[in-house]
């Protein structure tokens, strides 16, 4: 829980760490001076233009300028214990915000400074009058993420851009794209020949010709532009190719891929050239991604070919680590073989254990189960989670933000899995937005619309726990005052 001082913290979202109240307010009604450590010139110009749109445009008149300075030092630390789970990744992300007579943000990462400025433009989003004083803050948790379900349907690049910014306002920092998919056929009766399936990615390679949707895809300048401006906001992309369920994509680009003749939507795995053809995919796509994890999907499963499925989970997981990435799976284990089996490293015949599981359902892989068996993973549970606009299951409109407010933390589980806070295993959490309705008609505005009540609370929660001393009425009132401005361009401007 965050720790303040004599004075209640400034209201932002999520809540500071820690505040040590100075005396008196600093007018920062006229203009900023923003002035930036080598290393930090990319973030003093996305400041500058923050503080631009924020404020309408440029100050000017009788209040007096007011320097901003950014600080790099890499020997920052804002009194982490060194001994917590991930302490390193955690005090990366930490900042102090100094408000004297000037203000002045320090971290020993760009990525905490970026921190930093969200909180400063969040101050000025209530005040033209900044509160003297100093925080020190930072995250309790590395993964503070949110996935989108972009395979089933398409959403414009511009939308993509939006949510980069829009979590990075509340300093979530994981977003991860899902990016290929297919109409769940057995719910809408019709067949695999005319269900719905799209793969996003769109290559020039000539080997991978027909793989790309028709329908809306992301070229290499797309996915360079993501980059580029989750490099800037504090963000890392995890982008998601799942396999060997939800491949109907493949299929239809491969039929000779598909289990049962090509009638499904999962991958004959019997057939060695469906993983060396998955192996291909990673190749040529996995240079486009710059951040550390690439997730393989690999969630439901047919049970009845355990053992090629289980040949496949490792052979993926070593592949993309060979090509330089973490890999990332959906917790299938339970089902599939009632856990883990034993490790390979020593000599086991069961599922390799360097690969971060999301556990997604209890039922599918638990989340204490995982733990047992030694994987680390991130909470991404359906029951408390997951968003599918329109439907009559999970959430078929936002999530319910009085539970979440007043029971929910990333170690908390549905259906008594709960698991101990902070627990080293635990890397986080991420909520996910899945759009399984594929014959329903709607677009990203509304996706929006339901991920919006939220997102304040989802960050609050990953970031520094229950906010102190407020309940749900007046953290949500919070919210709503300081959601106005988040750098989001497309999606908000439907709303004008």
């Amino acid at each position: 829980m965050p720790q303040t001082g004599f004075a209640p913290a400034p209201p932002v979202v999520p809540s500071l760490q820690h505040w040590l109240p100075g005396a008196g307010r600093l007018n920062a009604a006229g203009a900023l001076a923003v002035s930036a450590d080598p290393g930090l010139a990319e973030l003093a110009t996305v400041l500058d233009q923050d503080l631009l749109e924020l404020r309408g445009g440029p100050r000017t008149g009788a209040a007096p300028a007011v320097e901003v300075r950014l600080v790099l030092d890499e020997a920052f630390a804002p009194g982490l214990d060194p001994a917590l789970p991930f302490a390193a990744e955690l005090r990366g992300e930490a900042y102090r915000l100094e408000v004297s007579d000037a203000v002045t943000i320090t971290a020993a990462t760009p990525r905490g400074v970026f921190y930093g400025t969200r909180t400063l433009l969040q101050l000025l989003a209530g005040s033209a009058e900044l509160p003297r004083g100093t925080a020190a803050d930072w995250p309790n948790y590395p993964v503070r993420g949110f996935m989108l379900d972009v395979g089933r349907r398409y959403a414009t690049p511009e939308f993509i851009r939006d949510c980069i910014r829009v979590l990075g306002w509340y300093k979530l920092n994981t977003f991860i794209l899902h990016l290929n998919d297919n109409e769940i056929a057995k719910d809408t009766g019709r067949s695999w020949d005319t269900a719905q399936q799209a793969f996003r990615l769109a290559s020039d390679n000539p080997a991978l010709a027909g793989l790309a949707a028709t329908d809306g895809v992301y070229t290499r300048a797309d996915w360079d532009s993501f980059e580029d401006l989750a490099a800037s906001h504090g963000m890392t992309l995890v982008p998601e190719i799942d396999a060997p369920a939800h491949s109907r994509s493949f299929i239809r680009w491969n039929p000779e891929l598909g289990l049962d003749g090509g009638n499904s939507d999962m991958l004959d795995l019997s057939r060695p050239e469906a993983t060396e053809v998955l192996k291909s995919v990673f190749d040529e796509f996995v240079p486009w991604f710059r951040g550390p994890a690439v997730h393989f999907g690999a969630d439901e499963y047919t049970k009845a070919h355990e053992d090629v499925y289980r040949n496949y989970f490792n052979a993926m997981a070593a592949h993309l680590r060979g090509l330089g990435k973490a890999p990332v799976a959906w917790g299938s284990l339970t089902h599939m073989n009632g856990g883990a089996g034993t490790d390979p490293a020593s000599g086991g015949d069961g599922y390799d254990r360097g690969v971060t599981i999301c556990s997604w359902n209890n039922g599918w892989y638990g989340p204490n189960e995982a733990i047992a068996d030694g994987y680390t993973i991130i909470n991404t549970n359906d029951d408390l989670l997951y968003i599918v606009p329109l439907a009559d299951y999970y959430h078929g409109e936002t999530l319910d933000a009085v539970e979440l407010f007043e029971s929910w933390e990333p170690h908390v589980f549905a259906d008594g899995q709960t698991v101990e806070p902070g627990h080293p295993q635990l890397r986080g959490a991420a909520s996910a937005l899945w759009n399984d309705l594929v014959l329903a008609d709607y677009d990203e505005h509304l996706m929006y619309r339901l991920l919006k009540p939220t997102l304040g609370i989802l960050a609050q929660k990953m970031w520094s726990g229950a906010p102190d001393g407020l309940g749900y009425a007046a953290f949500s009132e919070r919210v709503e005052a300081l959601g106005g401005w988040t750098g989001a361009e497309f999606v908000l401007a439907a709303d004008q």
